[in-house]
């Protein structure tokens, strides 16, 4: 009963967030674009986005192998959709999603919450890392020199910087930074704890749930293999969103390079500030944007092409992504957050 509570609850949800961009985009517009690109090519975008959706996968995979002997292969893509799900739904997408997510996957471990954030916030991390560095490289390659790109080699070049110094500082600071998540979530633990617990949690437990998130980031220094593999499905990922939208350009008629769109995939991602399920509007405007920068198209081919691709990322990743939440278990009878 629950579980179909859940699979109508995700697909009621699914449907919500794409009505909520066809209202925000407008629903003759998005049939218009639809209608105007070749057949062909709205059936590859089709094809490319599910492809892209599984590729996720491979970094669930790989990110959840330490937990306990990890998850199956299908779990992995039950997983990576349910987690596009909630990185659509959740107002920070994957910065608020995760925390979910550890939730869902700590039960099929059968390990803590700590554990699962852990693992999972090192999967993510390296895989922007991953992407934008490719998307570095490449804007070097591709861009150098163009007047109009100065400004987007600039951003990723301060990305790249900033997401290095920023893992350095934390991994130098852990001890500091744990100190202050002990002091401020102390409390608020024994507090809520004590609203359904007889005994409540005290200070050393979260002290030692703190102290296993550290041990499984850390963890992966002595397992470069599964940080490669994660490494890899992230740049799977951006190859298969970039060849979405060189069809989706390619189906309205605009004969673009490869390449510069690969640069682009990673900087949208700004978008997930913006505190509105799957970023609506804000996404459509920072890549439609970039698309004129890189490849010369006319601003309402480039707008066409990203309402076509959104306009089946957004219904996939959230219907998909919610029914595979359904099969998902996020809580165990008896069972304590923090202590397993």
């Amino acid at each position: 009963m629950r579980r179909s509570l859940r699979f109508f609850a995700g697909v009621a949800a699914g449907t919500a967030v794409f009505a909520g961009y066809l209202y925000t985009v407008g629903a003759d517009t998005v049939l218009a674009r639809a209608t105007a690109i070749a057949p062909w090519a709205f059936g590859a975008v089709i094809a490319l986005v599910v492809l892209e959706g599984v590729a996720d996968s491979i970094g669930v995979w790989a990110s959840l192998s330490p937990l306990n002997g990890g998850v199956s292969g299908q779990q992995s893509v039950q997983f990576a959709l349910a987690g596009d799900f909630f990185d659509i739904l959740s107002p920070a997408g994957p910065v608020s999603s995760e925390p979910i997510m550890a939730r869902f996957i700590s039960v099929s471990t059968d390990t803590g919450y700590s554990d699962a954030l852990g693992v999972r916030s090192v999967a993510k991390y390296v895989k922007s890392g991953a992407q934008l560095s490719l998307a570095g490289v490449l804007g070097l390659v591709v861009l150098f020199g163009a007047p109009d790109a100065t400004a987007l080699l600039s951003t990723l070049g301060l990305s790249i910087a900033g997401l290095v110094v920023f893992g350095g500082v934390v991994l130098a600071s852990r001890s500091y930074v744990s100190h202050g998540i002990v002091a401020v979530f102390a409390p608020i633990v024994t507090r809520v704890s004590g609203l359904y617990r007889e005994q409540p949690y005290d200070r050393s437990v979260v002290v030692a749930a703190v102290n296993r998130y550290w041990e499984r980031v850390v963890g992966f220094r002595e397992t470069p293999k599964l940080v490669l593999l994660i490494a890899l499905g992230g740049v799977l990922e951006q190859v298969l969103t970039g060849a979405a939208l060189w069809v989706a350009l390619t189906g309205v008629g605009v004969d673009a390079a490869f390449l510069p769109i690969l640069v682009i995939v990673p900087l949208p991602q700004i978008a997930s500030v913006v505190p509105i399920p799957g970023s609506l509007g804000a996404y459509d405007v920072l890549l439609g944007g970039a698309l004129v920068l890189v490849t010369g198209a006319a601003a309402t081919a480039a707008t066409a092409a990203v309402l076509v691709v959104r306009t089946v990322t957004l219904p996939f990743g959230a219907i998909a992504g919610g029914i595979c939440v359904a099969y998902l278990r996020g809580w165990r009878p008896t069972d304590s957050a923090l202590e397993t």
